[in-house]
């Protein structure tokens, strides 16, 4: 995945003793899921709704999860929530568009119409009551200096269930991952996290140039707002979710909105 969220978990095999184990590629994390599915992939860090949707299994561990606010999941709103009836939506994660759908009907009693677009705020809330904007493009926003209320996706989760809030997983077709190894890749995987954790402030400067952050946004999302570690409540805080997306209507949401 492409987002700056997810380069801890890889800075083992971009630059430790795992670089040789795989070839990765980087994109949205609607394209990792695509990938996956084409088979152009064996796995990716893919939106937990789109693995739920294709019944694909996981590697235990390591993930993308916040407990409280998570700063790059934005949902900023022209007017009181309770009263939005359409809603930008960025292209780049199906997780982040269900959580919103999920946060709107459980915390604002409302189910507005979806809109697929970039991700570009003013376009957005010129076609729409609300926007939503993950990843860099909402790192990008400073919420306190928006003139319209901006939501925290990952703080309203905690409010509704005080769960963590789980967005991506490693994950893959379950005869994909069993060829590779679950054991071997999910050993992998921690050792690749360890060595990006323990290498957080070369991550900082370097990320904070090529992506155009200042060192301590980026210091601060990686270490304050992104958990990368999956335990039992992250586990629970994800079944919670995948709960509350199956009782959307999934396929509703994709023809009202095009390709999420």
């Amino acid at each position: 995945m492409s987002y700056l969220n997810t380069v801890p978990l890889v800075w083992g095999m971009l630059h430790g003793d795992d670089r040789a184990a795989c070839d990765l590629s980087f994109a949205v994390p609607s394209e990792c899921a695509r990938q996956v599915a084409a088979g152009e992939a064996d796995l990716g860090i893919v939106p937990v709704a789109e693995m739920h949707r294709n019944g694909w299994d996981w590697i235990r561990g390591t993930g993308i999860a916040a407990r409280g606010a998570v700063r790059s999941i934005l949902l900023i709103t022209k007017c009181d929530p309770r009263r939005i009836r359409t809603l930008a939506t960025d292209t780049g994660s199906r997780t982040s568009v269900q959580l919103s759908r999920v946060i709107l009907k459980h915390r604002f009693d409302c189910n507005p119409a979806l809109i697929a677009m970039r991700p570009d705020l003013d376009t957005m809330l010129e076609a729409a009551d609300a926007a939503l904007l993950i990843g860099d493009a909402a790192l990008r926003v400073d919420p306190g200096s928006l003139p319209n209320r901006a939501l925290d996706l990952g703080e309203e989760w905690w409010n509704l269930t005080k769960l963590p809030m789980v967005f991506a997983l490693w994950s893959g077709r379950a005869e994909r991952l069993a060829a590779l190894g679950p054991v071997r890749l999910e050993a992998m995987f921690r050792r690749s996290l360890s060595f990006g954790l323990s290498h957080m402030e070369e991550i900082v400067r370097r990320e904070s140039v090529a992506r155009g952050f200042s060192e301590p946004a980026v210091r601060e999302y990686l270490t304050r707002h992104i958990q990368f570690e999956i335990g039992p409540e992250e586990e629970r805080g994800l079944e919670t979710f995948l709960r509350y997306v199956s009782e959307l209507d999934y396929a509703g949401s994709i023809s009202s909105a095009g390709k999420l």
